[in-house]
């Protein structure tokens, strides 16, 4: 743990919580920029939608800003005007398109959405046309996810008279999103390509967006003029196929609260699952199932307490979670002291793995009780 660290960790700040997130902006950014040079011919966005992946999204967006990202998706409206505001030179995306009602809101404050349907391209034209003017938007093309994007009866029917139907429209690029993209094997990610291809030979020339962070890995026929990458930026591994290429950018630590003697017959937490089977060490941490800390992990995976294994034990309640400390140094072992929980010896994907979710859920469900630290900014 570097000095810098550790003065933020005594911060008077940090006493107040039980639980902190530290965040590596350099490791992001270095990863923006790996990303970025394996898709030299296309721009380069950052997807920082769910909060930045639960890492706080105006803190991701501006570093990535300083590191040269100009677009940004979010997922909605309340996440674009945060985004928009911090970043007023930024090109904000909102994924969810324009909800009925919000056109006004939409263009007054320089958000561009995703449409999604011809409904949602006739009432942003007919916006655009009350205001006498174009407004840009980005069209998604379903290549057969079957969740948001153009389905094919409607892509139709835009292919067959897109101009009058864009006519008040300033299209900054077509898109589609890639399934299976994180299974080499699929065939499925080449077929979604193809029927991308197929559609853009029947509408007006435009950028074109198709991978998200594992399509990336798939080559330049995936790139077209923009990748969106989201997962790779904040560290997990958008390449399972591949040792994982990129910087780890988190490290979550909780603190110990107490620390107390067992032995037979105790048992330890709710529903007593654990029973002790040797007299030894437990200790009670600041964080639960309330941080995003899954409940599946009851008696599952080990934190380091200074740099000793420490298996989780017990179930997982709301605010704590306890772990055996009897193969820690006596010494080492102090109330106060903090509890790595994700970092070097446990990285998303592992924990993920045996959480039985994968590492999109475990970076998203990080609790907003957590006091953020951002380093190497």
């Amino acid at each position: 743990m570097t000095s810098e660290l550790a003065g933020l960790l005594n911060s008077p700040e940090a006493a107040r919580v039980g639980a902190v997130l530290v965040i590596d902006l350099a490791a992001l950014t270095a990863n923006w920029r790996q990303i970025a040079a394996l898709a030299p011919g296309a721009e380069c966005a950052a997807v920082v939608k769910a909060n930045g992946y639960g890492l706080g999204d105006v803190a991701v967006a501006s570093a990535l800003w300083k590191a040269g990202a100009r677009s940004f998706f979010v997922a909605d409206i309340e996440a674009g005007v945060r985004v928009k505001a911090a970043l007023p030179q930024s090109r904000t995306l909102v994924l969810h398109g324009v909800p009925t009602g919000t056109e006004a809101e939409l263009a007054a404050r320089d958000l561009i959405p995703v449409l999604s349907s011809l409904g949602e391209i006739e009432r942003w034209g007919a916006y655009a046309r009350r205001l006498d003017r174009k407004l840009p938007a980005f069209i998604h093309i379903d290549t057969g996810m079957n969740r948001l994007g153009l389905p094919p009866s409607e892509l139709d029917r835009l292919c067959n008279d897109a101009v009058s139907i864009l006519d008040s429209m300033d299209l900054l690029a077509w898109m589609s999103h890639l399934a299976c993209a994180d299974d080499p094997s699929n065939p499925f990610t080449a077929e979604q390509l193809r029927r991308l291809r197929t559609a853009l030979v029947r509408l007006p020339r435009a950028p074109v967006s198709l991978s998200n962070s594992a399509g990336i890995f798939h080559g330049a026929d995936y790139h077209f003029n923009l990748v969106r990458p989201g997962i790779a930026l904040y560290g997990a591994n958008p390449a399972p196929w591949l040792p994982n290429p990129m910087r780890p950018v988190i490290r979550l630590l909780a603190r110990i609260l107490q620390i107390r003697d067992v032995a037979p017959p105790d048992t330890v937490g709710y529903d007593a699952t654990h029973r002790i089977t040797a007299p030894g060490q437990v200790a009670a941490l600041g964080m639960g199932y309330a941080d995003g800390y899954p409940w599946s992990l009851a008696s599952k995976g080990v934190a380091l307490v200074a740099g000793y294994p420490a298996p989780v034990i017990g179930r997982i309640s709301m605010d704590l979670l306890t772990v055996d400390v009897s193969g820690v140094p006596a010494h080492l072992r102090r109330v106060g002291d903090w509890a790595d929980i994700l970092g070097p010896h446990r990285d998303i994907d592992q924990f993920a793995k045996e959480a039985g979710t994968i590492g999109y859920e475990v970076l998203t469900r990080l609790g907003s009780r957590y006091h953020r630290i951002y380093i190497n900014g």
